[in-house]
């Protein structure tokens, strides 16, 4: 498959965005989401910090990497419109990744003016970032669609795919359910931080513990019934649509939920430090693009009871 200029740059820009939402689970873990203060789009009243914390720094750099995001998603918008034709559907999700790209936005300030960050321990805090997390979710499935349709020029074709549509339905709801719950589990790691497996557990169990201790307990476990409700939906995807593409995607989306997982497992027992936290997040972020790219694909081919309906029988005499 040889990539366009436009195709190798809509990557580029999906991968950048990887790397901001990644610097944002920095912010988070490191408590470093006041570092601006309460100011917004200012840092601390200042269009540039003059004498900058640490935390103002991270949270700073972290807004100029957003800015510049922003901007190179208004250059993906342009481009697709300039270049390619005009019911190309690469057209239609780089629109919509400028419409959650700008949402994204104003979650993200929403954060910061309503002092959603450092020690907030507020349910409010946790609404604001399940929305959060769910636009996030969305933007980065546009920018992948935008590359991969720009890649491939494929278009989805979701009625008369029977029960495959339900369930694609049902994986893709899971894993934003898995999501909130993953954003809600790190947000009580770092605010109620355990140095013990035991002591973690003995409070997780506790009925007078904060409510995000107490829902991490149940993490593990919407994580291992997501997990196989994803890896039924590869094997349903090769299965029913077994192309090579969506043979490929299928197999990357049962290896990275493998590793996902280990990993998994491994932040439970080391207490989640911040970089398994980052690398966490990064195959959430992966499983999330190939079950997208994974429905995509299986979508854009037409079902075999279509396939055979569209075949005229031959009257033998």
């Amino acid at each position: 498959m040889k990539l366009t200029r436009f195709a190798k740059y809509a990557w580029g820009v999906l991968a950048f965005n990887l790397i901001v939402i990644l610097w944002g689970a920095y912010v988070r873990a490191s408590s470093s989401g006041a570092g601006c203060g309460s100011h917004w789009p200012l840092c601390n009243g200042e269009v540039i910090p003059r004498t900058p914390t640490i935390k103002t720094v991270i949270e700073f750099s972290h807004r100029l990497s957003s800015g510049l995001a922003l901007l190179l998603t208004v250059g993906l918008v342009i481009w697709a419109f300039r270049s390619l034709q005009k019911k190309h559907p690469a057209r239609l999700y780089a629109g919509l990744s400028i419409f959650f790209m700008l949402t994204e936005a104003a979650l993200g300030a929403g954060l910061v003016l309503f002092e959603y960050v450092a020690e907030n321990k507020s349910i409010g805090r946790a609404w604001w970032m399940s929305g959060h997390l769910i636009n996030t979710f969305l933007l980065v499935a546009m920018l992948a669609l935008t590359a991969w349709t720009a890649s491939t020029g494929e278009q989805a074709r979701p009625r008369g795919q029977g029960s495959l549509n339900w369930v694609f339905v049902a994986a893709i709801l899971g894993t934003l359910i898995l999501g909130i719950s993953g954003a809600i589990t790190a947000l009580g790691g770092t605010l109620f931080p355990v140095t013990s497996l035991a002591e973690g557990l003995r409070l997780d169990l506790s009925p007078t513990s904060h409510l995000f201790i107490r829902l991490r307990f149940y993490h593990p476990f919407i994580a291992a019934a997501v997990s196989g409700l994803l890896i039924v939906t590869a094997l349903c995807a090769r299965t029913w649509r077994g192309s090579k593409q969506t043979n490929g995607l299928s197999i990357v989306l049962m290896a990275l939920i493998l590793t996902q997982m280990t990993a998994g497992l491994a932040n439970l027992l080391l207490h989640a430090p911040i970089w398994l936290q980052m690398i966490h997040l990064l195959l959430a972020d992966l499983i999330w693009i190939a079950l997208v790219l994974l429905a995509f694909t299986a979508l854009a081919q037409p079902s075999r009871e279509r396939v055979l309906g569209a075949v005229t029988p031959v009257a033998v005499n």
